[in-house]
């Protein structure tokens, strides 16, 4: 059951940027940082592929509303990511069924994405960047730093992720209305758009 924290805390960081956690825990273990991170996280071709889909999110994830269409595209990846890193961990340490740990991960990696998903749609009603840029560089040296601490202390680190979790919850129940806001402004420029298509140009006389 020691892994238990480690699968907890993955999963959260998973769900907020599941490519930088492939990343650091392949490079911890790589060069021998760790010896719990899979041979499988390891591998070349991963921390290759890892590095170059962090770096278009570190990109997508500083931008209003690509962001917001980045992370509906994750909606699905993130979770998943978390339940394969989670499994794998587990499959390394023999102490947790790899299906629980699974869970564990992917039901975690998923509620942290929903908590920054919505986040991010909140911020994006702001009228300037700045917001946008500040909020993705906490949540890229949140990941970095709890990652990084989960390596050494894992069940501090779990207990931190699970603050940042329910702060996180808390914070976007606190913003569903400007999410709302947001919501109905984005259907409104839709159907504004749908309508001036469909009135078009007048006809010549």
């Amino acid at each position: 059951m020691s892994v238990i924290p480690l699968v907890f805390t993955s999963g959260w960081a998973s769900g907020i940027n599941a490519y930088a956690v492939v990343l650091l825990l392949g490079l911890f273990g790589a060069t021998g940082v760790s010896d719990e991170v899979p041979a499988a996280l390891q591998r070349t071709d991963v921390l290759i592929v890892a590095g170059v889909l962090f770096l278009c999110e570190v990109v997508a994830d500083k931008i209003p509303y690509v962001d917001s269409v980045w992370d509906t595209a994750h909606t699905v990846i993130r979770p998943v990511t978390g339940a394969v890193i989670a499994a794998l961990l587990a499959g390394e340490s023999g102490s947790l069924p790899e299906l629980a740990a699974g869970a564990i991960g992917g039901s975690t990696a998923l509620m942290s994405h929903l908590v920054k998903a919505g986040t991010r749609m909140a911020v994006n009603t702001s009228p300037e960047p700045f917001s946008n840029i500040g909020m993705s560089i906490a949540e890229d040296l949140g990941v970095a730093g709890v990652v990084t601490f989960a390596i050494f202390n894992p069940v501090a680190a779990a207990v931190i992720a699970g603050v940042l979790l329910v702060l996180g919850i808390v914070l976007v129940v606190f913003l569903t209305s400007r999410i709302r806001r947001f919501l109905r402004r984005r259907a409104q420029r839709r159907e504004e758009k749908r309508l001036a298509g469909a009135d078009g140009p007048w006809p010549p006389g």
